[in-house]
Protein backbone atom coordinates (compact mmCIF):
# COMPACT_ATOMS: atom_id res chain seq x y z
CA UNK A 1 0.00 0.00 0.00
CA UNK A 2 1.50 3.76 -0.91
CA UNK A 3 1.35 6.49 1.22
CA UNK A 4 -1.86 8.01 -1.42
CA UNK A 5 -3.58 4.33 -0.70
CA UNK A 6 -3.29 5.12 2.84
CA UNK A 7 -5.21 7.91 2.51
CA UNK A 8 -9.47 8.55 2.92
CA UNK A 9 -10.97 8.38 -0.56
CA UNK A 10 -11.04 11.17 -2.91
CA UNK A 11 -14.43 12.87 -2.67
CA UNK A 12 -13.65 14.43 -6.18
CA UNK A 13 -11.48 14.85 -8.85
CA UNK A 14 -9.84 18.08 -7.01
CA UNK A 15 -9.51 16.21 -3.56
CA UNK A 16 -7.19 18.47 -1.28
CA UNK A 17 -6.00 15.72 0.75
CA UNK A 18 -4.63 13.93 -2.19
CA UNK A 19 -3.39 16.54 -3.67
CA UNK A 20 -1.29 17.35 -1.08
CA UNK A 21 0.08 13.68 -0.94
CA UNK A 22 0.72 13.72 -4.80
CA UNK A 23 2.99 16.70 -4.66
CA UNK A 24 4.55 15.71 -1.92
CA UNK A 25 5.07 12.36 -2.76
CA UNK A 26 6.57 13.26 -5.88
CA UNK A 27 9.17 16.00 -4.32
CA UNK A 28 10.22 13.51 -1.60
CA UNK A 29 10.88 10.60 -3.84
CA UNK A 30 12.67 13.48 -6.20
CA UNK A 31 14.73 14.15 -2.97
CA UNK A 32 15.23 10.42 -2.39
CA UNK A 33 16.94 10.46 -5.87
CA UNK A 34 19.51 13.84 -4.75
CA UNK A 35 20.50 12.33 -1.77
CA UNK A 36 21.64 9.02 -3.15
CA UNK A 37 23.13 10.75 -6.48
CA UNK A 38 25.22 12.90 -3.73
CA UNK A 39 26.27 9.61 -1.98
CA UNK A 40 27.48 8.18 -4.88
CA UNK A 41 29.29 10.37 -5.99
CA UNK A 42 31.28 11.34 -2.95
CA UNK A 43 29.39 14.88 -2.46
CA UNK A 44 27.89 13.73 0.96
CA UNK A 45 29.19 12.19 4.14
CA UNK A 46 32.39 10.47 2.56
CA UNK A 47 34.07 11.82 -0.35
CA UNK A 48 35.37 9.83 -3.35
CA UNK A 49 38.50 8.60 -1.46
CA UNK A 50 35.97 7.41 1.66
CA UNK A 51 37.33 10.07 3.73
CA UNK A 52 34.24 11.77 6.10
CA UNK A 53 33.11 15.24 4.27
CA UNK A 54 32.97 18.04 7.26
CA UNK A 55 30.14 20.17 7.37
CA UNK A 56 27.83 22.07 9.85
CA UNK A 57 27.68 18.60 12.23
CA UNK A 58 31.42 19.04 13.19
CA UNK A 59 30.61 21.96 15.48
CA UNK A 60 28.37 19.90 17.73
CA UNK A 61 30.51 16.63 17.30
CA UNK A 62 33.73 18.90 18.32
CA UNK A 63 32.06 20.78 21.28
CA UNK A 64 30.53 17.12 22.64
CA UNK A 65 34.29 15.89 22.20
CA UNK A 66 35.71 18.59 23.68
CA UNK A 67 33.10 18.29 26.65
CA UNK A 68 34.11 14.19 26.78
CA UNK A 69 37.66 15.48 27.21
CA UNK A 70 37.27 17.59 30.36
CA UNK A 71 37.57 21.16 28.58
CA UNK A 72 34.01 21.88 27.36
CA UNK A 73 34.77 25.73 27.45
CA UNK A 74 37.40 25.06 24.34
CA UNK A 75 34.42 24.33 21.94
CA UNK A 76 33.71 28.05 21.61
CA UNK A 77 37.16 28.61 20.84
CA UNK A 78 37.42 27.72 16.73
CA UNK A 79 40.51 26.83 16.35
CA UNK A 80 40.58 24.20 18.79
CA UNK A 81 37.11 22.45 18.06
CA UNK A 82 38.42 22.67 14.24
CA UNK A 83 41.65 20.90 15.58
CA UNK A 84 39.22 18.08 17.21
CA UNK A 85 37.88 17.56 13.60
CA UNK A 86 41.04 17.43 11.89
CA UNK A 87 42.66 14.98 14.36
CA UNK A 88 39.77 12.65 14.53
CA UNK A 89 39.66 12.60 10.22
CA UNK A 90 43.12 12.69 9.50
CA UNK A 91 43.14 15.53 7.58
CA UNK A 92 42.70 19.24 6.97
CA UNK A 93 40.17 21.13 6.03
CA UNK A 94 39.70 24.65 4.39
CA UNK A 95 36.67 25.95 7.08
CA UNK A 96 35.89 27.04 10.60
CA UNK A 97 32.61 25.84 12.00
CA UNK A 98 32.74 28.03 15.24
CA UNK A 99 29.51 27.28 18.09
CA UNK A 100 27.65 30.06 19.24
CA UNK A 101 24.71 27.93 21.07
CA UNK A 102 24.59 28.43 24.77
CA UNK A 103 26.28 25.36 27.23
CA UNK A 104 22.67 23.19 27.22
CA UNK A 105 23.98 22.07 24.00
CA UNK A 106 26.54 20.24 25.53
CA UNK A 107 24.05 17.80 27.10
CA UNK A 108 22.86 16.89 23.73
CA UNK A 109 26.38 17.27 21.86
CA UNK A 110 28.49 14.95 24.03
CA UNK A 111 26.17 11.51 23.43
CA UNK A 112 26.90 11.93 19.44
CA UNK A 113 30.35 12.43 20.30
CA UNK A 114 30.85 8.91 21.62
CA UNK A 115 30.85 8.12 17.96
CA UNK A 116 32.81 8.73 14.65
CA UNK A 117 31.91 11.51 13.01
CA UNK A 118 30.43 9.74 10.27
CA UNK A 119 27.69 7.53 12.37
CA UNK A 120 27.54 10.59 14.52
CA UNK A 121 26.12 12.50 11.69
CA UNK A 122 24.01 9.70 11.04
CA UNK A 123 22.45 9.10 14.29
CA UNK A 124 21.80 12.79 14.89
CA UNK A 125 19.46 12.95 11.32
CA UNK A 126 17.79 9.42 12.69
CA UNK A 127 17.23 11.08 16.27
CA UNK A 128 15.81 14.30 14.96
CA UNK A 129 14.17 13.78 11.84
CA UNK A 130 11.41 11.44 12.89
CA UNK A 131 10.99 14.10 15.61
CA UNK A 132 9.77 16.59 13.06
CA UNK A 133 7.98 14.19 10.84
CA UNK A 134 5.97 13.42 13.67
CA UNK A 135 5.53 16.71 14.64
CA UNK A 136 4.01 17.94 10.85
CA UNK A 137 2.00 15.10 11.14
CA UNK A 138 0.48 15.71 14.22
CA UNK A 139 -0.45 18.80 13.09
CA UNK A 140 -1.95 17.80 9.52
CA UNK A 141 -2.80 14.53 10.45
CA UNK A 142 -2.35 11.06 8.53
CA UNK A 143 0.34 10.25 5.66
CA UNK A 144 -0.25 13.66 3.91
CA UNK A 145 1.37 15.18 7.46
CA UNK A 146 4.26 12.74 6.59
CA UNK A 147 4.91 13.59 3.41
CA UNK A 148 4.33 17.20 3.67
CA UNK A 149 7.37 17.32 5.94
CA UNK A 150 9.20 15.57 3.97
CA UNK A 151 8.73 17.32 0.98
CA UNK A 152 9.34 20.80 2.46
CA UNK A 153 12.51 21.64 0.05
CA UNK A 154 14.81 23.52 3.46
CA UNK A 155 14.08 20.15 5.43
CA UNK A 156 16.29 18.31 2.28
CA UNK A 157 18.80 21.27 2.74
CA UNK A 158 19.04 20.47 6.73
CA UNK A 159 19.58 17.31 6.01
CA UNK A 160 22.67 17.65 3.75
CA UNK A 161 24.28 20.24 6.14
CA UNK A 162 23.59 17.83 9.04
CA UNK A 163 22.05 20.83 10.91
CA UNK A 164 19.80 21.24 13.43
CA UNK A 165 16.35 22.60 11.89
CA UNK A 166 14.76 19.49 12.31
CA UNK A 167 15.11 19.68 16.17
CA UNK A 168 14.23 23.59 15.84
CA UNK A 169 11.00 22.22 13.90
CA UNK A 170 10.09 19.52 16.43
CA UNK A 171 10.42 21.57 19.78
CA UNK A 172 8.48 24.89 18.17
CA UNK A 173 5.86 23.22 16.67
CA UNK A 174 5.04 20.40 19.11
CA UNK A 175 4.98 22.84 21.86
CA UNK A 176 1.95 25.08 19.83
CA UNK A 177 0.47 21.24 19.21
CA UNK A 178 0.66 20.74 23.59
CA UNK A 179 -0.52 24.55 23.83
CA UNK A 180 -4.57 24.08 23.97
CA UNK A 181 -4.81 21.08 26.38
CA UNK A 182 -0.72 20.58 27.76
CA UNK A 183 -0.06 23.71 28.39
CA UNK A 184 2.82 22.24 31.10
CA UNK A 185 4.15 20.35 28.28
CA UNK A 186 4.19 23.41 25.90
CA UNK A 187 6.02 25.46 28.52
CA UNK A 188 8.59 22.70 28.97
CA UNK A 189 9.16 22.24 25.13
CA UNK A 190 9.57 26.30 24.75
CA UNK A 191 11.97 26.22 27.44
CA UNK A 192 13.82 23.56 25.71
CA UNK A 193 13.93 25.63 22.89
CA UNK A 194 16.24 28.03 24.29
CA UNK A 195 18.98 26.33 23.00
CA UNK A 196 18.32 28.40 20.10
CA UNK A 197 17.35 31.89 21.75
CA UNK A 198 16.66 34.00 18.64
CA UNK A 199 14.08 32.22 17.82
CA UNK A 200 12.74 32.34 20.59
CA UNK A 201 12.43 36.46 20.89
CA UNK A 202 8.25 36.74 20.31
CA UNK A 203 6.75 33.45 22.09
CA UNK A 204 6.78 35.35 25.28
CA UNK A 205 4.78 37.99 23.48
CA UNK A 206 2.07 35.66 22.43
CA UNK A 207 1.89 34.09 25.69
CA UNK A 208 0.93 37.07 27.58
CA UNK A 209 -0.70 37.69 24.91
CA UNK A 210 -3.01 34.75 24.89
CA UNK A 211 -2.73 34.31 28.86
CA UNK A 212 -1.03 31.22 29.05
CA UNK A 213 0.44 31.82 32.28
CA UNK A 214 1.24 28.17 33.17
CA UNK A 215 3.06 27.50 30.03
CA UNK A 216 4.94 30.82 30.37
CA UNK A 217 6.16 29.45 34.65
CA UNK A 218 7.09 26.48 32.97
CA UNK A 219 9.12 27.82 29.86
CA UNK A 220 10.83 29.64 32.61
CA UNK A 221 11.45 26.63 35.33
CA UNK A 222 12.64 24.19 32.47
CA UNK A 223 15.20 27.02 30.59
CA UNK A 224 16.52 27.77 34.12
CA UNK A 225 16.89 24.00 35.01
CA UNK A 226 18.56 23.42 31.73
CA UNK A 227 21.09 25.97 32.32
CA UNK A 228 21.10 24.78 35.82
CA UNK A 229 22.25 21.25 34.96
CA UNK A 230 24.62 22.42 32.29
CA UNK A 231 26.59 24.73 35.01
CA UNK A 232 26.37 20.89 37.05
CA UNK A 233 27.69 18.55 34.31
CA UNK A 234 30.57 21.17 32.63
CA UNK A 235 31.10 24.23 35.09
CA UNK A 236 31.02 27.78 34.81
CA UNK A 237 33.75 28.06 32.33
CA UNK A 238 31.73 27.20 29.03
CA UNK A 239 29.15 29.49 30.00
CA UNK A 240 32.09 32.39 30.22
CA UNK A 241 33.60 31.02 27.20
CA UNK A 242 30.10 31.38 25.31
CA UNK A 243 28.95 34.98 26.34
CA UNK A 244 32.79 35.79 25.57
CA UNK A 245 32.19 34.53 21.90
CA UNK A 246 28.61 37.07 21.79
CA UNK A 247 30.27 39.77 20.92
CA UNK A 248 32.46 38.01 17.92
CA UNK A 249 29.40 36.64 16.58
CA UNK A 250 28.02 39.80 16.02
CA UNK A 251 31.29 41.05 14.75
CA UNK A 252 31.59 37.89 12.37
CA UNK A 253 28.17 37.64 11.14
CA UNK A 254 26.43 41.02 11.68
CA UNK A 255 29.21 43.70 11.04
CA UNK A 256 32.01 41.92 8.65
CA UNK A 257 29.78 39.27 6.67
CA UNK A 258 32.68 37.04 7.47
CA UNK A 259 29.53 34.23 6.75
CA UNK A 260 28.39 35.70 3.51
CA UNK A 261 25.61 38.23 3.68
CA UNK A 262 23.60 36.32 0.94
CA UNK A 263 23.42 33.34 3.10
CA UNK A 264 21.68 35.32 5.95
CA UNK A 265 17.87 34.78 5.15
CA UNK A 266 16.95 37.94 7.15
CA UNK A 267 15.96 41.31 5.89
CA UNK A 268 19.33 42.21 7.59
CA UNK A 269 21.16 40.33 6.05
CA UNK A 270 18.89 41.18 2.49
CA UNK A 271 20.06 45.16 3.28
CA UNK A 272 23.69 44.14 3.58
CA UNK A 273 23.76 41.74 1.08
CA UNK A 274 23.05 44.88 -1.25
CA UNK A 275 24.91 46.77 0.26
CA UNK A 276 23.44 48.68 2.81
CA UNK A 277 25.31 49.94 5.43
CA UNK A 278 24.92 48.09 9.36
CA UNK A 279 22.54 51.12 10.30
CA UNK A 280 20.55 51.20 7.72
CA UNK A 281 20.03 47.11 7.60
CA UNK A 282 19.12 47.48 11.77
CA UNK A 283 16.64 50.39 11.04
CA UNK A 284 14.55 48.37 8.48
CA UNK A 285 15.20 44.86 10.06
CA UNK A 286 13.78 46.51 13.22
CA UNK A 287 11.25 47.63 11.46
CA UNK A 288 10.01 44.82 10.05
CA UNK A 289 10.51 42.92 13.51
CA UNK A 290 8.53 45.40 15.10
CA UNK A 291 5.39 44.93 12.74
CA UNK A 292 6.03 41.05 13.14
CA UNK A 293 5.82 41.39 17.05
CA UNK A 294 2.71 43.79 16.96
CA UNK A 295 0.95 41.17 14.77
CA UNK A 296 1.19 38.24 16.75
CA UNK A 297 0.03 40.28 19.86
CA UNK A 298 -2.90 41.14 17.95
CA UNK A 299 -3.95 37.69 16.27
CA UNK A 300 -2.96 36.26 20.14
CA UNK A 301 -5.23 38.72 21.68
CA UNK A 302 -8.06 38.08 19.26
CA UNK A 303 -10.98 35.86 18.51
CA UNK A 304 -8.58 34.28 15.34
CA UNK A 305 -8.48 30.55 14.92
CA UNK A 306 -5.67 28.85 16.93
CA UNK A 307 -3.89 27.49 13.99
CA UNK A 308 -3.97 30.54 12.42
CA UNK A 309 -2.41 32.02 15.74
CA UNK A 310 0.25 29.19 15.75
CA UNK A 311 1.54 29.51 12.25
CA UNK A 312 1.47 33.46 12.86
CA UNK A 313 3.78 32.68 15.81
CA UNK A 314 6.62 30.72 13.70
CA UNK A 315 6.34 32.58 10.83
CA UNK A 316 7.05 35.71 12.35
CA UNK A 317 9.71 34.62 14.70
CA UNK A 318 11.90 34.02 11.78
CA UNK A 319 11.43 37.33 10.26
CA UNK A 320 12.20 38.95 13.91
CA UNK A 321 15.75 37.66 14.35
CA UNK A 322 18.39 38.60 11.68
CA UNK A 323 20.37 35.49 12.28
CA UNK A 324 19.00 32.72 10.06
CA UNK A 325 19.96 30.70 7.66
CA UNK A 326 18.44 28.34 5.09
CA UNK A 327 18.59 25.15 7.34
CA UNK A 328 16.46 27.37 9.69
CA UNK A 329 13.27 27.41 7.08
CA UNK A 330 12.73 23.91 7.80
CA UNK A 331 10.62 26.06 10.72
CA UNK A 332 8.15 26.77 7.86
CA UNK A 333 6.71 23.69 7.38
CA UNK A 334 4.91 24.43 11.26
CA UNK A 335 3.00 27.06 9.56
CA UNK A 336 2.69 25.32 6.60
CA UNK A 337 1.18 22.50 8.19
CA UNK A 338 -1.35 24.89 10.26
CA UNK A 339 -2.09 26.34 7.20
CA UNK A 340 -2.84 23.44 5.30
CA UNK A 341 -5.05 21.90 8.34
CA UNK A 342 -7.11 25.15 8.51
CA UNK A 343 -7.44 25.05 4.66
CA UNK A 344 -9.05 21.28 4.61
CA UNK A 345 -11.39 22.40 8.20
CA UNK A 346 -12.46 25.27 6.46
CA UNK A 347 -11.64 25.82 2.92
CA UNK A 348 -9.23 27.37 0.66
CA UNK A 349 -8.97 31.14 0.26
CA UNK A 350 -8.22 31.85 -3.57
CA UNK A 351 -4.59 31.40 -4.65
CA UNK A 352 -3.40 30.08 -1.08
CA UNK A 353 -2.24 27.07 -2.75
CA UNK A 354 -0.44 28.80 -5.71
CA UNK A 355 1.51 31.35 -2.66
CA UNK A 356 2.70 28.09 -0.51
CA UNK A 357 3.85 26.36 -3.68
CA UNK A 358 5.70 29.63 -4.32
CA UNK A 359 7.14 29.77 -1.20
CA UNK A 360 8.25 26.42 -1.75
CA UNK A 361 10.17 27.11 -5.17
CA UNK A 362 11.86 29.26 -3.48
CA UNK A 363 13.07 27.25 -1.14
CA UNK A 364 13.75 24.61 -3.89
CA UNK A 365 15.60 27.63 -5.91
CA UNK A 366 18.26 28.53 -2.96
CA UNK A 367 21.70 26.20 -4.18
CA UNK A 368 20.82 27.46 -7.59
CA UNK A 369 20.97 31.03 -7.18
CA UNK A 370 21.83 31.89 -2.72
CA UNK A 371 20.47 35.16 -2.29
CA UNK A 372 17.42 35.74 0.04
CA UNK A 373 15.42 33.16 -1.59
CA UNK A 374 14.24 31.91 2.22
CA UNK A 375 13.58 35.74 3.31
CA UNK A 376 11.08 35.33 0.29
CA UNK A 377 9.42 32.23 0.89
CA UNK A 378 8.94 33.30 4.61
CA UNK A 379 7.48 36.41 3.13
CA UNK A 380 4.88 34.59 1.14
CA UNK A 381 3.90 32.68 4.18
CA UNK A 382 3.24 36.17 6.52
CA UNK A 383 1.18 36.89 3.54
CA UNK A 384 -1.06 34.20 2.88
CA UNK A 385 -1.38 34.27 7.32
CA UNK A 386 -1.95 38.43 6.81
CA UNK A 387 -5.09 37.27 4.20
CA UNK A 388 -6.89 35.05 6.37
CA UNK A 389 -6.74 37.19 9.47
CA UNK A 390 -8.02 40.05 7.23
CA UNK A 391 -10.35 38.66 5.50
CA UNK A 392 -11.60 36.71 8.85
CA UNK A 393 -13.44 33.71 7.29
CA UNK A 394 -12.89 32.19 10.97
CA UNK A 395 -10.59 29.29 9.40
CA UNK A 396 -10.57 26.23 11.81
CA UNK A 397 -11.30 25.62 15.14
CA UNK A 398 -10.40 27.25 18.04
CA UNK A 399 -8.35 24.74 19.97
CA UNK A 400 -7.78 26.68 22.60
CA UNK A 401 -11.24 27.79 23.95
CA UNK A 402 -13.38 25.30 21.28
CA UNK A 403 -11.55 22.51 22.17
CA UNK A 404 -14.14 21.00 24.38
CA UNK A 405 -16.94 21.25 22.19
CA UNK A 406 -15.54 21.53 18.53
CA UNK A 407 -18.30 22.72 16.08
CA UNK A 408 -19.11 20.50 13.33
CA UNK A 409 -16.94 22.02 10.31
CA UNK A 410 -13.53 21.69 12.45
CA UNK A 411 -13.94 18.53 14.26
CA UNK A 412 -11.31 16.75 12.27
CA UNK A 413 -9.07 19.64 13.32
CA UNK A 414 -9.54 19.24 17.27
CA UNK A 415 -9.38 15.09 16.57
CA UNK A 416 -6.09 15.42 14.89
CA UNK A 417 -4.89 17.80 17.51
CA UNK A 418 -5.91 16.00 20.47
CA UNK A 419 -4.29 12.57 18.81
CA UNK A 420 -1.40 14.59 17.77
CA UNK A 421 2.19 14.72 18.26
CA UNK A 422 1.30 15.34 22.10
CA UNK A 423 0.32 11.45 22.51
CA UNK A 424 4.04 10.05 21.70
CA UNK A 425 5.47 12.26 24.70
CA UNK A 426 3.11 10.68 27.18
Amino acid sequence: MTPIDALPAATGPRDPRRLIAVVGLALTLGYAVLIAGAVLAGDWLLDRDGAPIVNDFAATWAAGRLALAGTPALAWDAEAAKQVVVTAIGRDFPDHYPLFYPPPLLLVATPFALLPLVPAMLAWLAVTAPLYVLTIRGILGGAAGVLVACAVPAALWNLTATQNGFLTAALFGSALLALPRRPLLAGCLFGLLTYKPQFGLLIPLALVAGGHWRTIAAAAATAAALAAVSWLAFGTAPWAAFLHGLPVARETFLTLGLGNWWKLQSVFGLVRALGGSETLAVVLHGAVAMAAAVGVVVLWRSRASYGLRAAALVTASLLATPYVYIYDLVLLAVPVAFLLRLGLDEGVLPDEPAALLTAGAFLLAYPFCPVQFGLAATLVVALVIARRALVGTDVGADMGADAAQPRRGTAASARASARGLTGFWR
